[in-house]
């Protein structure tokens, strides 16, 4: 099928309800032939999900589909790839715009839509995804990336074991998007919250395109085009470019670079102090007992993850390089250290009131001493594995 042909799809999320729907509205109000699909998980709890079909004139149809699985997000991939099939197929409206439920997080559900398959027929053939819109209210953001409150305490969440808090769902939300859609409220101009809140999400997605809704904007910047692997590698913790140092608006982002290995214990035992430090902060690290491991820190609200994201390229023979994207291999060659190879330190941390001396301060104390460093990756593996509750065992 020509890529003229194409159906463009935009996909709208957010956890701001009324920043959220109008996004929708003014998107279906501007572009002529513009659909709506939108998939409401409040009787998710009943078994029940509510599909709604719309355009500017209004309702064009609904229906409750039952779970699949008791799984409210396996009902939606079912039901959405055959429905925007269906729409595409009509060939009676020029634009598909997807609303996803308040907590979704855009980066599965755009892969689906980019990826998946409907019958026999792959969607990439079908759609184009040309733009994801996260909309937000600024006022709420700092807030909300504030707090360890669960989705589901307001009854924000995707499914019954969606342990997420509005901080973690929040900020995926923003950083995976295209397209920022910022609410416009006149009495907060200029307010020291306002100004705040816009600064927080300058600096957590520093490459997102910035519209104010109800400006004219949002049409054009929403249809400009989206890169799905360009946008699934800005999320990686393996290959993302982390957010500058900056300081607006009394929020400040710190960029911390360190080669020298983190000892476990120190850096474990520290985590009470830097996790709350920081309203967002990201990166890739590695412990000096688990040498050739790459691991990514994410945290949000006060809440941590750490995973592992495979091996660090030193220590891999040469042909072992190609199976890594070009994008990782490149990486790793251009910021490559004659003692450590792509082994890197790098933890970025966004907060409203950022200690930024402290943290660094804090940081450096976890690193292993010139005693330490000198007794060799031998010594370093007998280091006590405090991480053992968060990782797999590590491997002799």
């Amino acid at each position: 099928m020509p890529e003229s042909s194409l159906l463009p799809v935009v996909v709208v999320g957010g956890l701001h309800e009324a920043a959220r729907r109008q996004a929708v509205l003014e998107l279906l109000d501007s572009c002529e032939g513009a659909v709506l699909l939108h998939h409401d998980l409040t009787a998710a709890d009943e078994s029940r999900v509510h599909r709604r079909v719309q355009d500017a004139s209004g309702l064009l149809g609904q229906a409750q589909l039952p779970l699949t699985n008791d799984c409210p997000c396996c009902a939606l991939r079912e039901d959405l790839l055959p429905e925007l099939l269906k729409i595409a197929e009509a060939g009676s409206h020029r634009l598909a715009v997807v609303e996803l439920w308040g907590g979704s997080d855009p980066h599965p559900l755009v892969e689906v839509i980019a990826g998946g398959e409907a019958g026999d027929r792959c969607m990439h053939e079908v759609l184009d995804v040309v733009g994801v819109v996260t909309a937000v209210d600024p006022l709420r953001i700092v807030p909300e990336l504030s707090v360890s409150d669960q989705l589901f305490e307001h009854h924000l969440h995707t499914c019954t074991d969606d342990d997420r808090t509005l901080a973690e769902a929040l900020s995926h939300q923003i950083e995976y998007a295209s397209v920022l859609a910022v609410a416009h409220t006149q009495e907060a101009a200029g307010s020291a919250e306002l100004n705040a809140g816009l600064a927080m999400l300058r600096q957590l997605h520093p490459t997102a395109r910035f519209v104010r809704l109800g400006g004219g904007a949002l049409v054009g910047a929403a249809r400009a085009g989206f890169d799905v692997a360009a946008a699934r590698d800005r999320v990686n913790p393996a290959l993302a470019l982390l957010p500058q140092a900056a300081d607006e608006a009394g929020v400040a982002t710190l960029v911390w670079e360190r080669r020298r290995p983190l000892h476990p214990e120190r850096l474990f035992e520290a985590l009470d102090q830097l996790v709350p430090a920081a309203q967002r902060s990201r990166g890739r690290f590695w412990l000096a007992n688990r040498p050739g491991l790459m691991l990514a820190w994410d945290a949000a609200g006060a809440n941590l993850a750490v995973e592992e994201c495979g091996p660090w390229l030193v220590g891999l023979p040469d042909a072992v390089w190609e199976l890594y994207p070009p994008a990782r291999r490149a990486a790793a060659a251009l910021d490559w250290d004659p003692v450590h190879g792509d082994r890197v330190q790098q933890l970025s941390f966004t907060a409203h009131g950022l200690d930024t001396d402290g943290i660094t301060a804090l940081l450096d104390s976890c690193l292993l001493t010139d005693a330490e460093v000198a007794a060799g990756e031998a010594g370093w593996k007998a280091l006590p594995d405090a991480f053992e509750e968060l990782l797999d065992p590590v491997v002799a």
